[in-house]
């Protein structure tokens, strides 16, 4: 575990010599600069989006809109995975074949601005958007005083369910909703869409009982928090849950939710808000969803997981990207105006409509007004995002969290002992 953390924060560390290296004043590499007056040379523009969470509608106005506005030029989407993406992208990154933009999940990114993976976007600050744009997110990519990583789109993680499968009122508590999932558990269809890694899951059961993942003093020293009464406690109901609502295997990540859903075998999704457009979709789609049945419009709901007490709701994993041009790309002008589309008003617009919280906050007004958008806004009003820690990145890489659930959820380790572990684990990392 030490020498695979060890190795991506070596990794980063060559990423800062080589963007060091390279650059040059005003946020411009060898590469190129980001005058986006400035015409640019044609080429063969890569960009990097992860998972499925972009719509095709999006993926298709960027491409159509770029290779238009810059004539001769070609874009290609490349999609990764988010199981790895860490290490993958410290490499590719850091080496000679980098792609022009890239996505990285919101908790990732400040490894990323710290190794000085990315170019300086300090003097286009404005023209992305300024203060439009999502603060939390600005401030994730950006590392003393400096901006490197913009928006790119929010979200939190709501319960969606289709009435072809669930029946009854909504529950109102944290108690109702764990008792229905395991009341819907049949021997076909999965109570509780949980998978035995999914630690972003996995820790709203912990945050709900009043533990955190770790707190800075004022020393800056991290502390991590799973081995407390509270913490303990929640490792043991999300065990519980597991075992009691899910059918899913233990040693797996979460991933594709939309194909069993679309196929009758879950119940209660915690899922990123914008998993109903995907479930929505029709079944001939690129990405099939299952319009016609499960995910008709008039079947499909979505609400933000209860609270302890009604009227409260449970803390959820502040979800959400940003994007970036690598300090390494060869194409810098171009990748700027491929981001400048990224951040468009028709661009943001398609992610709104398609349940995203935009990266401008003007485009929430593309935002149906209707039960998904409402359960979205509220699970945001109580989402939590991972420790603002330079080496958080190292914690998810070395999958530290999802190899303890997994021993939880299995058995082969009780809750006190996957806590002390996490603790001693976390703490050696974040302050290492």
């Amino acid at each position: 575990m030490k020498g695979k953390i060890a190795a991506v924060a070596l990794v980063a560390a060559s990423a800062l010599t080589l963007a060091g290296c390279g650059g040059n004043p005003g946020g411009q590499t060898s590469g190129g600069s980001t005058d986006s007056s400035a015409p640019a040379a044609s080429a063969a523009l890569r960009v990097w989006l992860v998972g499925t969470d972009t719509p095709q509608e999006a993926r298709d106005y960027l491409k159509t809109t770029f290779e238009k506005e810059n004539a001769g030029s070609t874009l290609t989407i490349e999609e990764q995975s988010w199981t790895g993406l860490v290490d993958k992208y410290m490499t590719a990154l850091s080496g000679s074949n980098s792609p022009d933009v890239v996505e990285i999940g919101n908790t990732q990114v400040p490894a990323f601005t710290a190794a000085g993976a990315f170019l300086d976007l300090t003097d286009k600050y404005e023209e992305l958007g300024g203060d439009d744009m999502l603060k939390g997110f600005v401030d994730a990519g950006s590392d003393k005083g400096k901006f490197y990583a913009a928006p790119y789109y929010s979200g939190a993680r709501v319960v969606t369910y289709s009435t072809d499968i669930v029946s009854g009122d909504v529950p109102t508590t944290w108690d109702a909703y764990l008792t229905a999932a395991k009341a819907a558990k049949t021997d076909t269809v999965s109570g509780m869409y949980l998978t035995g890694k999914d630690w972003r899951d996995m820790m709203t059961f912990v945050w709900v009982n009043g533990a955190e993942i770790a707190t800075q003093d004022s020393s800056g020293k991290w502390t991590a928090g799973f081995n407390t009464p509270e913490g303990i406690k929640g490792l043991q109901q999300a065990a519980d849950t597991y075992n009691a609502a899910s059918l899913f295997p233990k040693d797996a990540v979460e991933g594709d939710q939309q194909i069993p859903f679309c196929e009758g075998k879950i119940a209660y999704l915690p899922a990123p808000s914008w998993v109903a457009g995907m479930i929505s979709a029709p079944e001939d789609a690129k990405t099939p969803g299952c319009a016609s049945t499960f995910g008709a419009k008039e079947k499909l709901h979505q609400f933000a997981a209860p609270g302890l007490t009604a009227g409260t709701y449970a803390p959820v994993l502040a979800g959400g990207s940003n994007i970036a041009v690598p300090a390494k790309a060869k194409n810098t002008d171009l990748a700027y105006k491929a981001m400048q589309i990224m951040l468009s008003d028709g661009y943001q617009k398609i992610l709104a409509e398609a349940g995203m919280v935009p990266a401008l906050t003007s485009q929430a007004q593309f935002m149906a007004d209707n039960e998904n958008s409402k359960a979205a806004q509220a699970a945001a009003s109580a989402a939590i995002s991972t420790p603002a820690a330079e080496k958080w990145a190292d914690v998810e890489a070395s999958q530290i969290l999802e190899d303890s659930f997994s021993k939880l959820v299995s058995g082969t380790a009780d809750a006190a002992t996957i806590a002390k572990e996490l603790d001693d684990k976390i703490n050696a990392t974040l302050n290492g």
